[in-house]
């Protein structure tokens, strides 16, 4: 029976590896006559093997990264597991910056329609950006995502100005897209042909702004999206198109079959493939960026939490804390989603959404100013400098900070709105600054009758903020109150400080940032406080409160 059994399944598998080389077989000769016919029923160890023969000229130089990756990790003081990892300390200069900038720009700012899910959704049947390729650029086939990049030009580049209107915004780092999704390098690569320095604008874009965002005393981050591109061009593969030509798959990647969960965030609920070849790319070009930039922080989108990837996000996150402390600086912040990675190890991020509460870990918020794209698109709207320094003070009250993104124009020029926009949260902030930056998170984050929308993608979901809400904050000696709205009339009580007692401290002083010291009266339902007739300012208003004794 059991020899029946064996001889059954030898005849099984034989009869599935034939067909597999058939549908293989048959496939490569309908590619070496049409290099662009659909090719989604490939298997996907046969794609795998096109890229990975694509991109084999660069093995010698990535097994040169990889070999540095290991002794890094040896030499510790962290190991890749999460018993050391857990160890990880939130450096203070982040704790104290509390607002940075984020930078998506790259070929899709070239297009500039729909959002900078253009390189994908141009592959995708009935989106509106398939549409639009083919009304305006032609179908996939003649023009695909690849014909961009010499219209990419960053003719208008200037890293000084942008690196002036950052510190003027208040900003203290600054976070650009070192690659996003669709596989172009933005930096100097030694592992790539696709990047903006081979080919493009021929200039180290990211390599330039580094060094004027340091001249203005700013922090330096990276962000890099490298291990979606695993999948993001995949929907290439169900028509005619450039991405089923292998002489593109070195741009293109893999480009698999996205096989996730519908009903959920694609983490434990991903079953895409992904190759140990892969995550050694990844590994390899992540920590390239890291020899090569030394970033301050290192940020990485939702996917490094799929399964197949966390083995060397691990060896990653080793390498990275180790070889920041070797540089000479403290050890550096690794931002991660959902989670991707175990809470203490690193940052956790918020993508456009905020907490309902205090989080003992440290934490951030990403968002943009733009509502639609991340990336520049035409006809866009933008978030009011308001809505920019509530969300702030909210965060901050919250023991997070918020890190902003802007979308400048395929020339490098940043709209007209966005600049605006960032010039009036910085001179918000050159007022009201010392309740933001350096503090921390009092007893108690606020009151008042608006909550927020808890979770990613909420943050626009959130009600106008009333004049009986206030957010805390504190350092050294004194209590800060942020009043979110300016009240109908001129005075406001702070419940949280009844009998204007903190602890067994009573308040001494009350100034209203920007105005000057205020009258006060202590009662049993809270702090009443004497305001001018005019707001002192716009968008949310400071009172710093001293208390007797300290």
């Amino acid at each position: 029976m059991a020899f029946k059994k064996n001889l059954f399944f030898v005849l099984m598998t034989l009869t599935v590896l034939a067909g597999f080389a058939r549908n293989t077989a048959a496939q490569a000769a309908v590619q070496s006559n049409d290099p662009f016919a659909p090719t989604a029923t490939t298997p996907p160890i046969a794609i795998d093997e096109i890229w990975q023969k694509a991109v084999s000229k660069y093995d010698p130089a990535r097994n040169a990264v990889i070999d540095q990756v290991d002794k890094t990790i040896a030499a510790g003081p962290f190991r890749d597991d999460y018993e050391s990892l857990q160890n990880y300390k939130v450096p203070d200069w982040y704790k104290d910056a509390k607002f940075g900038i984020f930078i998506h720009w790259g070929v899709y700012s070239v297009p500039a329609f729909g959002s900078e899910w253009y390189p994908r959704m141009m592959y995708v049947p009935g989106s509106e950006e398939y549409k639009h390729h083919i009304a305006t650029f032609g179908t996939q086939d003649k023009f695909g995502y690849k014909d961009f990049i010499p219209k990419f030009k960053a003719e208008k580049y200037d890293p000084a100005a942008w690196a002036k209107l950052f510190k003027e915004s208040g900003a203290k780092y600054v976070v650009p897209v070192f690659e996003h999704h669709d596989g172009f390098n933005m930096y100097d690569s030694s592992l790539s042909d696709w990047t903006a320095v081979k080919m493009g604008p021929h200039r180290d874009l990211w390599g330039d702004l580094a060094k004027a965002i340091r001249a203005e005393g700013l922090h330096l981050g990276a962000s890099s999206h490298r291990v979606e591109h695993n999948f993001f061009m995949g929907v290439g593969r169900s028509i005619r198109s450039d991405v089923n030509d292998p002489q593109n798959a070195s741009l293109y990647g893999p480009a698999h079959n996205w096989l996730n969960n519908k009903q959920g965030t694609p983490l434990s609920n991903d079953f895409t493939y992904v190759s140990k070849a892969w995550t050694r790319d990844w590994l390899a070009r992540s920590a390239e960026i890291v020899e090569k930039y030394h970033p301050d922080i290192m940020y990485f989108d939702w996917w490094i939490g799929q399964p197949g990837v966390r083995e060397d996000l691990q060896r990653f996150a080793a390498f990275y804390y180790n070889a920041s402390l070797k540089n000479g600086g403290p050890v550096g912040v690794l931002n991660y989603k959902d989670y991707a990675l175990q809470e203490k190890s690193a940052v956790l991020d918020i993508e456009r959404g905020q907490l309902a509460g205090i989080r003992p870990e440290y934490w951030q918020t990403d968002t943009s100013i733009s509502n639609r794209s991340w990336g520049y698109i035409e006809n866009d709207t933008f978030k009011s400098p308001e809505f920019v320094v509530q969300q702030l003070v909210d965060i901050v009250s919250k023991n997070g900070n918020l890190l902003m993104n802007i979308g400048p124009r395929s020339d490098c020029t940043i709209p007209y709105q966005v600049q605006q926009v960032l010039r009036d949260v910085g001179s918000w902030l050159k007022v009201n600054g010392e309740a933001i930056y350096g503090t921390r998170a009092w007893e108690s984050f606020g009151e008042g009758p608006t909550k927020v929308a808890e979770g990613s993608f909420h943050d626009t979901d959130n009600r106008p903020y009333t004049a009986e809400d206030f957010r805390f904050t504190t350092k050294g000696d004194a209590l800060y109150a942020i009043e979110l709205a300016w009240p109908a009339k001129p005075e406001a009580v702070i419940h949280s400080v009844g009998t204007g007692v903190v602890g067994e401290l009573k308040v001494q002083s009350v100034e209203l940032l920007g105005s000057g010291n205020i009258a006060f009266e202590s009662k049993e339902d809270g702090l009443h406080l004497k305001l001018p007739e005019q707001a002192p300012g716009k968008y949310a208003y400071v009172y710093r409160i001293r208390f007797a004794g300290k």
